[in-house]
């Protein structure tokens, strides 16, 4: 898909592929708090190489439309759960699946852990300027022991296996895990007592209906997954001094932006 820029009038602007906001460039060595989200951090792994030419040479990325719908099954399962939220009971899917000891958590932050654009979880990475940040889909609890649970929706329509060893060995949903373990290792550290088991609440629309008839027909399922964070400060201080550093680093071999470009840049050298 081909990207164009628009102005906040939806009008057509000269694209120039460099980030016009300072604060979202990090110069090597600085002391100035850097925001890091949880999907740049994603980004990181993927390719350091892509994550460096964004976040330290500035590079502004051709991007992609959101999933709309997605994000609508995403806004109405949380008008659900802040139903259940203010009234301290549990969810339908919690009574379907046995969990009637849990409910979503009450608390005067959470509009603002689910704002992943201005604010959700964030955390000071040990004594560093890096401040690492992601906006969850929901926390809930269980009130038997306390310890909180994170949320994540994910909407979805295949004919795939919605078991949870196979949704989680998924080679698409490793992505999925690094994402849960990056929440619970905020949330953790952010002084709370969670939970061992997160899960996935996924939602898959029925490819297999006689017809469309103006709406969709979905399957809940919950997937628990037992998160792991013992990685991430390792993977996080890699980062930094990947960011700290004056070379762009070597790609991911697999990166398709990355081979995408190279094979521009030949093309263009073909030309002259």
């Amino acid at each position: 898909m081909i990207d164009l820029k628009r102005n906040s009038k939806r009008e057509l602007v000269e694209a120039k592929g460099i980030r016009t906001r300072s604060s979202s460039i990090y110069k090597p060595n600085q002391s100035e708090d850097f925001k890091i989200s949880r999907s740049k951090f994603s980004d990181f792994l993927t390719c350091k190489r892509c994550f460096y030419l964004d976040r330290v040479k500035g590079l502004d990325a051709p991007g992609t439309p959101g999933w709309t719908l997605n994000e609508t099954t995403d806004l109405l399962l949380k008008k659900e759960f802040d139903k259940c939220r203010t009234a301290q009971k549990p969810h339908r899917i919690f009574t379907k699946y046995g969990l009637n000891h849990i409910v979503p958590f009450l608390h005067k932050d959470i509009d603002k852990w689910r704002d992943s654009l201005r604010n959700g979880l964030s955390i000071r990475f040990q004594d560093s300027n890096i401040i690492l940040s992601g906006g969850v889909d929901d926390v809930w609890q269980d009130i038997k022991t306390g310890k909180l649970i994170i949320a994540d929706y994910k909407s979805q329509a295949n004919n795939k296996s919605l078991e949870p060893w196979a949704y989680l060995s998924d080679v698409y949903h490793e992505g999925y895990k690094i994402q849960m373990d990056f929440y619970g290792y905020l949330l953790s550290e952010m002084g709370h007592d969670v939970s061992d088991t997160f899960y996935f609440l996924v939602c898959n629309a029925n490819r297999k209906a006689d017809g469309f008839f103006g709406k969709l027909d979905f399957e809940e399922v919950l997937v628990p997954y037992k998160w792991n964070a013992q990685w991430i400060p390792e993977k996080v201080s890699e980062m930094i001094e990947c960011m700290n550093s004056e070379e762009i680093p070597e790609s991911n071999v697999a990166c398709k932006n990355c081979a995408y470009a190279r094979q521009r840049i030949n093309i263009n050298l073909d030309l002259f």
